[in-house]
């Protein structure tokens, strides 16, 4: 069994994730525990009692899903020490989660610098000002000819490149909706706009990754325990001072998940693991190749079936 341990990014968020992993197991209590210590709040309310829109604003999801990441991995490793992942990736956000269960970064750490980065990317474009949105049935080359034409002086790009027949665009929000409507006339079968305060992973984040690089250059970083794939080019990361270049640029940088799965295809991987709130990282793999087994851990039930898979 050759095995990649994934971690979610934003939009797997719900109100009440976490709560059973925290009344089970005493290891991913102590986790949130910890994460209120961090961040000087009761934050596990937010995240097991909402409300959902606080939930929901960049700088607590950011933070939200990582806690919530962590504690499922820590009671995975808990009950199977023996698990030795052939890679870790997390989507977006996710990295930095990956990176906390490679050893790369300290929780403490990871927690207080994504509460900071979803400040900064929130205040580096004005709400309304930018926008994100889901392009379905429709190929890459298409999509990136669609924002070239639409952009007209704005910015809209491919943000997210996370399947086959998906992928994310982002920038100025008029820009995201003239993109939209070229796609459809090049065969574009659905486009979703997102609910997301501001626009990810496009050139607008710029001021987000200058302000993010300080803190992340202060921070200690080791070498990972397992490859980490980075979102900016789909490689394996296996040194401290990679991972801190690779998280910085990430910021404004496009996410490579399409090719990450790629890659874990091309090296032999037949299980996926999705740590964290939700499936959505599992449903792109299907996207991807039908012969994976899937497994994920966001709580007790999940987790029963996750260690029968792995057994």
């Amino acid at each position: 069994m050759k095995i990649a341990v994934v971690f979610p990014g934003q939009a797997s968020q719900y109100v009440g994730m976490g709560r059973d992993l925290a009344a089970r197991f005493p290891v991913a209590r102590r986790t949130f525990d910890e994460a209120d210590a961090a961040l000087g709040e009761p934050f596990h309310q937010l995240l097991w009692e909402g409300p959902e829109a606080d939930l929901n604003l960049t700088a607590n999801t950011q933070p939200g899903v990582l806690v919530v990441s962590v504690a499922a991995w820590r009671v995975l490793r808990t009950l199977r020490p023996e698990l030795q992942p052939s890679y870790l990736a997390g989507h977006s956000l996710g990295e930095y989660s990956a990176h906390v269960a490679a050893g790369t970064l300290a929780f403490e750490d990871a927690v207080l610098t994504v509460r900071r980065r979803g400040q900064f990317m929130q205040t580096a474009v004005p709400v309304g000002v930018g926008a994100m949105a889901a392009l379905m049935g429709i190929e890459p080359y298409d999509i990136a000819a669609a924002c070239a034409e639409a952009a007209q002086g704005e910015v809209v790009v491919p943000a997210n490149d996370n399947a086959p027949g998906q992928v994310v665009i982002a920038g100025h929000a008029q820009a995201v909706q003239r993109a939209i409507d070229i796609a459809k006339t090049k065969g574009c079968k659905r486009a979703i706009p997102l609910p997301v305060s501001a626009p990810f992973h496009c050139a607008l984040m710029a001021p987000a990754r200058l302000n993010l690089a300080p803190v992340l250059a202060a921070l200690p970083f080791s070498d990972p325990r397992w490859p980490v794939v980075a979102n900016v080019d789909a490689r394996p990361t296996t040194t401290g001072t990679e991972a801190r270049e690779r998280l910085t640029a990430q910021v404004d940088a496009p996410v490579r998940w399409r090719e990450t799965l790629l890659f874990f295809k091309e090296q032999g991987v037949d299980t996926i693991v999705e740590v964290g709130p939700g499936t959505v990282l599992s449903g792109l793999a299907k996207r991807v190749s039908k012969d994976w087994k899937l497994l994920n851990v966001e709580n007790g039930e999940s987790l029963e079936r996750a260690l029968a898979g792995l057994s």
